[in-house]
């Protein structure tokens, strides 16, 4: 499990850096922004490839839940999924879904975390599901600072298609990945 903390150490502390415009400034008089820009990415990459392979060693190790999860976890999971593409869609796709939520990709992660604890107890899971809970509460938290000193605009042009685009295509990954792809890509079906 140390290559999982490990790697999730690292995502999240690069992640935080732009919370704290102070050290991203500096980093990026130092490094240059293109330089910041490719260390960001490089620390990035190797975190989330240190979360991968760190939850399948972990998954395949032998630990005791730390809870066991309701038999209608797994209900409330699949009901709290529904959201998260959309979301995802949303915040590239810029319309009413990201003036109403503000930070859809933020809240997505949220959502998708929490939907997982409902399913999951096993040491690592939490620790996966939950570091990602605190970390979305934390960038959300000082997002909004930022934005009660300097509000951005919300005024997205195509915005009813981009939210129309954002739902159809996120259902789309909902049901694909409800179908076949959490089998493929995570080794757990939803389906069985």
């Amino acid at each position: 499990m140390t290559l999982l903390i490990s790697g999730l150490t690292a995502f999240f502390a690069v992640h935080l850096i732009p919370s704290f415009s102070g050290l991203r400034e500096g980093l990026v008089q130092r490094l240059s922004f293109n330089g910041y820009r490719g260390l960001y990415t490089l620390i990035s990459l190797g975190g989330l490839v240190a979360i991968v392979y760190g939850f399948g060693a972990a998954w395949n190790g032998d630990y005791a839940p730390w809870y066991v999860a309701p038999s209608w976890g797994r209900h409330v999971t699949m009901l709290l999924m529904l959201p998260v593409f959309p979301l995802f869609f949303a915040s590239q796709l810029k319309g009413n879904i990201t003036r109403v939520t503000k930070h859809p990709l933020i809240n997505a992660t949220k959502l998708w975390a929490v939907a997982h604890l409902f399913a999951n107890g096993e040491p690592y899971s939490v620790i996966l599901f939950g570091s990602f809970l605190i970390w979305a509460i934390l960038v959300r938290i000082t997002i909004a600072r930022r934005e009660r000193i300097n509000p951005p605009s919300r005024d997205y042009p195509n915005a009813t298609r981009n939210d129309v685009i954002s739902v159809g295509l996120g259902l789309i990954f909902y049901g694909l990945f409800v179908w076949k792809l959490h089998a493929i890509l995570i080794g757990v079906p939803i389906i069985t």
